[in-house]
């Protein structure tokens, strides 16, 4: 066995490193995991790409990866709920468990938050693009079925981002629903609705491949929404979810939503952008953001491993540790990938 891990780093806008370190040894009710696979999101994307996600800017090196699966490979003093040899999913979000909104209840909004893979704390909570790393085994889901690949497995917390924004929309039984943006959070949301009764689930992009593959995960309409008119989209959804992150995309949103309805905000936007606030008030519309998950990851488990919703269609790509530089630029091509994965 390798006595050293492989570790990738983003020292800088455009500037990711791979280096080796000392394998690292367990503590009391920590885990040692070697990487099953990790999926590349937009939050990495932005952090190789410009160094910064909306406030959060580098300032040491990151190691980014929060969308993760493991494969147990040493435990220390006190790990009673995993096993060497098991698979894992990994849930990224550390809550203090402490500050008043866990004791409410909503752990994604901890005031003492530790989200790997993120430059929203110094020093940085580093994640989990390595080939070993430790966790703490209250982070950790076992996954039995052997059918269901590390892959997949690491497409929980995605899936739970998907599962919030819905969660969020309130009751979707019998309604239409519009997701602006078919990259993987689009699609998650659209099995999500799909799990919540939506009767009708509509994807709008500017792009041909993302609304291919949310036709593959159960749109039951795809639209260009760059070739068609404002005045098209009129009316056409009770809740809307932005998940591309794009003030053209919010606008869409708004031109869609019929009055009384909701608008979920799921991507990042820009800060410059403004909202038409006397259209919220004029015509009844809830505005909601949706940040994270909570307990939606134990739901996006669940659901992957009996495999209510299948996740397979969106894993476009999955490259070894040692070619990620390769995985990042493939990643940020949106013509040839969704969900682009490292693996161990």
């Amino acid at each position: 066995m390798s006595s050293t891990s492989t570790v990738c780093r983003i020292h800088a806008a455009l500037d990711l490193r791979l280096s080796d370190e000392t394998l690292p040894v367990p503590g009391p009710h920590e885990v040692r995991l070697r990487l099953g696979a990790g999926g590349i999101c937009g939050s990495d994307l932005h952090y190789w790409q410009h160094g910064r996600v909306g406030a959060f800017v580098i300032r040491e090196p990151l190691i980014p990866g929060h969308e993760a699966s493991g494969i147990v490979d040493a435990t220390g003093p006190g790990v009673t709920r995993v096993v060497p040899g098991q698979r894992v999913a990994i849930n990224p979000s550390h809550a203090c468990g402490r500050c008043d909104y866990c004791r409410a209840g909503r752990l994604n909004l901890c005031r003492n938050m530790f989200f790997l893979g993120s430059a929203s704390v110094f020093p940085h909570a580093q994640g989990m693009f390595r080939s070993h790393f430790l966790m703490g085994e209250a982070q950790l889901t076992p996954v039995e079925e052997a059918e269901v690949s590390l892959g997949e497995i690491a497409c929980a917390e995605p899936l739970s981002i998907g599962l919030h924004a819905v969660d969020r929309a309130g009751p979707l039984l019998s309604r239409t629903v519009l997701v602006m943006g078919g990259g993987t959070i689009g699609c998650m949301s659209v099995l999500a609705a799909r799990l919540a009764g939506a009767a009708r689930v509509i994807v709008a992009d500017v792009a041909d491949r993302p609304l291919q593959s949310a036709r593959e995960v159960g749109a039951d309409e795809t639209l260009r929404v760059d070739q068609i008119a404002p005045a098209d989209l009129a009316d056409l959804a009770d809740v809307s979810i932005e998940a591309a992150g794009n003030a053209a995309a919010l606008a869409s949103c708004f031109a869609a939503t019929r009055r009384g309805g909701r608008i979920v905000q799921v991507g990042t936007l820009p800060p410059e952008v403004t909202l038409p606030l006397n259209q919220v008030m004029a015509r009844e519309l809830d505005f909601v953001g949706a940040f994270r998950a909570n307990h939606e990851f134990d739901w996006a488990v669940q659901a992957i491993r009996t495999r209510r919703v299948d996740v397979r269609p969106l894993i476009s790509a999955q490259l070894p540790l040692a070619q990620a530089d390769e995985a990042f630029h493939l990643a940020a091509d949106r013509g040839r990938s969704t969900k682009v994965q490292l693996v161990g």
